[in-house]
């Protein structure tokens, strides 16, 4: 008697179109542009420890690095290849962001996919890989279709699925701006940017998430776009704390390129931005699709304004 008035009561709350409750939110956390050189507070090596011990602080199973094989070598990026290794020792995954992070619409298709198949050439094989490719600058191929397709239909040829992300905050753009106030001798808040940093991509989660709702019907696993910073070092602790205290489950990166959203390709004017972005506009979802401090112009106003406390003009 009681299992039959639950289900009397959940059609009647389908038949009036109420939610029954909050769909789950589960992401999973990426990082690109492995190894990366020194930020505005550690070195490589200090950044790489300080990264792990962070996500097992926060109890993070598995997260994705994207490697550029090419950077590995550089003397400003310590011992990339140990680095890596680190990484996979840890639990971790590790997949493909070419070998030189080119920008799709300035090179030629046959070109970029010789490039991939340099970085696979050196990631094939290793402890930790995946056949996951992540187009550098998220762009595949801009205004060009016929570009897009070619290198679309090149993944597929050598077994790679498109790596895209759902959410990004853009943690590059306050990275780069931390580097540049510190070479110029600028006082940093680190308080403030550590606030700045964890409600920023929480921000664009939350954002994204919406729009995948309004897009897909549903919410899907999503991808978080991060890259190997010092921020994520320093306080990715903090900032899982503030994705679980809004609800989100973190899942690993395996189960979230499982979810359908991974076999979708959508058709846009211009093939660039986070694979929620390109749905949204394929369906025809009115602008903005995407978050507002992706904007890089925003995300350093609020920099100079909350982190070095310097008035706006």
């Amino acid at each position: 008697m009681i299992v039959r008035r639950v289900i009397l009561l959940l059609i009647a709350l389908f038949a009036c179109g109420a939610p029954v409750q909050a769909q789950d939110k589960r992401i999973a956390l990426t990082f690109d542009d492995v190894p990366r050189p020194p930020g505005a507070f550690l070195t490589p090596d200090q950044r790489t420890r300080r990264l792990i011990a962070a996500l097992k602080a926060a109890g993070v199973r598995q997260a994705a690095f994207f490697v550029i094989p090419g950077n590995v070598g550089k003397p400003d990026r310590g011992n990339g290849e140990r680095h890596i290794a680190a990484y996979v020792a840890a639990g971790h995954v590790i997949a493909d962001h070419s070998f030189a992070h080119p920008a799709l619409r300035a090179t030629r298709a046959d070109a970029y996919l010789t490039g991939i198949d340099r970085s696979q050439a050196w990631l094939k094989g290793r402890p930790g890989y995946r056949p996951w490719f992540r187009f550098p600058y998220l762009d595949e191929g801009g205004k060009d279709k016929a570009k897009r397709d070619a290198v679309r239909a090149g993944l597929a040829a050598r077994g790679l699925l498109n790596a895209y992300v759902t959410t990004d905050g853009s943690d590059w753009n306050f990275e780069m701006l931390a580097v540049q106030a510190k070479a110029a001798g600028k006082r940093i808040d680190r308080a403030a940017l550590r606030d700045l940093y964890v409600e920023t991509l929480v921000g664009a989660a939350e954002y994204y998430d919406g729009l995948a709702r309004q897009t897909l019907g549903r919410s899907p696993a999503h991808v978080m776009l991060m890259h190997e910073t010092d921020l994520a070092a320093l306080w990715l602790p903090d900032l899982v704390r503030a994705l679980r205290a809004k609800g989100w489950t973190i899942v690993t990166a395996d189960a979230a390129f499982a979810d359908p959203i991974a076999r979708l390709a959508p058709d846009t004017p211009s093939a660039n931005g986070t694979r929620t972005e390109m749905l949204a506009w394929e369906k025809g979802l009115p602008e903005p699709r995407w978050y507002d401090r992706d904007d890089p112009e925003i995300g350093a106003r609020l920099f100079r304004q909350r982190v070095l406390h310097e008035a706006a003009p």
